[in-house]
């Protein structure tokens, strides 16, 4: 069976609805055109009667003993204005013309009453002729009294021969109406047609509800948006990645929620994006967005279809591979030192230079074991204590000096109960940054109180650009440069990391003046970790402008 498109079942009801509708108007007009038949015969009728019964020669002859001679008077006046029959009889009914000679002197067959007591009046009614519509009018004399009467009158067949003759106007304006709204319903179907795409009320009331499951149903956010930025649709994962209410059908469009400057900004300028990072609080977004456009060479746009991807997990994921590269580079660093010594040792004994191996062995122990002492006296977590032994390997591979300072009012650094991994993120891609932009040396500041961890790590290098203050922790910006001097961006992680890790953590970051730059991270302490407020470390440049 065809299943017809809505288009079409609206089109067939519309076209059923004008044909009922252009009938009944049919109707309505054929009863009017039939009433104003009668009406203006039994007019014409009275005016007839009236101009008769008004002629002197009939008020004589009614008055004379020998009114015969009415009957040649009355089929003249038959024949001149083209009625049926014409009647002057007396008060009593007893007729004095007829069109039919033999029915002369016989009783008028109708109402008289209404004529007898002076008032003209029209009717249909069957005499001998057969059904007709006529008019009676009494006759004065000149004492104003009622001396006979006039009836004019066609039969109904004539009538209706003028009834039909304007039929076919009638028709003619119900046929145009019935054109007129064949053609609308017409043009308004093939509308419908083009906004349903031809489909059928079952096939979109299945597509509306596969839809509606597949909308919320979906892992990513989706969000619709009209052309003036309001949101017109968003399904269940939109709606917690966002934090917006749950989504209500009778609202149509809701204005965008209080979002972060770079995403909001994205959403209202509806421009095309292909995996772009965004942060919002304490969630790591990956978005894409493009244009809803209409079919067609010359399609309508509508508004932007937005995708959001939770890509916080995989940012942590990223960030704890970022702290094991950064461990695995420290070991790697400090292996490759421990190498070299192995190898001037190796070479002091094939020479046969025993005492100075051994003197170079011990004064190497030596070294390595105040290295380590150094910083297992000031850290106690395992996970920081080997970072930043790698770290110290590290920057003496690179001549840089590394001081590794504890705030005095815990003596040495546990961590505080906050994950290692975080720590180990935001430690390791700090000093990495400093090794990068010092020249000489870099200063770790480990401290804890009031509630809040303290980090800083300070470089002796150029300092920040006040300028880029704002873009620095931004993922993928860079401020190295390549060998011509040009800058590259799209390259930068480890800060971006730094402050996802602050972020998850619920602490802040903040840049500090130089000599250099300075980067100070707070982070909450649980509630069992939290110590008296630090004493103040050595002299902290003032924040940067």
């Amino acid at each position: 069976m065809h299943r017809r498109s809505l288009a079409g079942r609206l089109f067939l009801a519309q076209l059923a609805f004008i044909l009922c509708v252009s009938g009944g108007i049919a109707w309505g007009l054929y009863q009017q055109a039939e009433e104003n038949t009668y009406e203006e015969t039994g007019s014409r009728m009275l005016a007839v009667a009236g101009t008769v019964a008004a002629a002197d020669a009939v008020r004589t002859a009614v008055d004379s003993t020998d009114p015969a001679g009415l009957q040649d008077y009355a089929r003249e006046v038959m024949d001149d204005v083209g009625v049926d029959f014409l009647t002057i009889m007396d008060t009593d009914r007893t007729r004095f013309t007829h069109r039919n000679a033999e029915q002369i002197g016989r009783p008028y067959i109708g109402s008289i009453d209404p004529a007898l007591a002076g008032e003209s009046f029209t009717e249909t009614y069957t005499g001998t002729l057969g059904p007709s519509v006529r008019a009676v009018t009494p006759v004065y004399d000149d004492a104003g009294n009622v001396t006979a009467l006039v009836a004019a009158g066609i039969t109904v067949d004539r009538v209706a021969i003028a009834r039909d003759a304007r039929l076919p106007e009638l028709f003619a304006i119900d046929a145009a109406a019935l054109a007129a709204g064949a053609v609308g319903s017409y043009l308004l179907s093939r509308y419908l047609r083009r906004a349903t795409h031809g489909l059928g009320p079952a096939e979109l009331t299945h597509m509306y509800a596969f839809y509606d499951s597949a909308l919320h149903s979906v892992r990513e956010g989706l969000l619709l948006l009209n052309d003036r930025g309001q949101l017109v649709l968003y399904n269940d994962e939109a709606a917690v990645l966002l934090g917006l209410p749950p989504a209500d059908p009778a609202v149509r469009c809701r204005e965008l929620p209080d979002l972060p400057g770079p995403l909001a900004s994205l959403l209202r300028s509806g421009r095309d994006a292909r995996e772009e990072i965004h942060l919002t609080g304490e969630r790591i977004l990956v978005v894409n967005q493009s244009a809803a456009v209409s079919a067609g060479p010359h399609g309508r746009r509508f508004g932007t279809v937005t995708t959001l991807r939770d890509h916080t997990d995989v940012e942590s994921l990223t960030g704890e591979l970022a702290s094991m590269r950064t461990l695995a580079d420290a070991l790697s660093a400090q292996a490759h030192e421990h190498a070299n010594r192995v190898h001037t040792l190796a070479s002091l004994i094939e020479l046969g230079r025993s005492d100075e191996a051994l003197r170079f062995a011990t004064a190497d122990l030596e070294q390595s074991q105040q290295l380590n002492d150094e910083v297992l006296a000031v850290v106690e977590e395992p996970a920081v204590t080997a970072l930043l032994m790698g770290k110290a390997a590290q920057a003496r591979e690179r001549g840089i000096e590394l001081d590794i300072e504890v705030g005095p009012e815990t003596g040495r650094f546990s961590g505080a109960g906050l994950e290692p991994v975080e720590l180990v993120t935001i430690i390791g891609n700090l000093l990495d940054n400093a090794f990068d932009a010092a020249e000489d040396s870099v200063r770790l500041y480990l401290g804890s109180g009031d509630g809040q961890l303290l980090i800083e790590v300070q470089d002796d290098g150029a300092g920040v650009d006040p300028e880029i203050i704002e873009h620095i922790f931004e993922q993928g910006f860079s401020t190295k440069a390549l060998p011509q001097g040009r800058v590259l961006s799209g390259r930068g992680i480890g800060l971006a990391l730094v402050r996802q890790a602050v972020t998850r953590l619920g602490g802040s970051i903040q840049v500090l003046g130089g000599p250099g730059a300075c980067f100070s991270v707070e982070l909450p302490l649980p509630d069992s970790a939290s110590t008296p407020a630090p004493q103040a470390p050595a002299p902290r440049a003032e924040a940067a402008s």
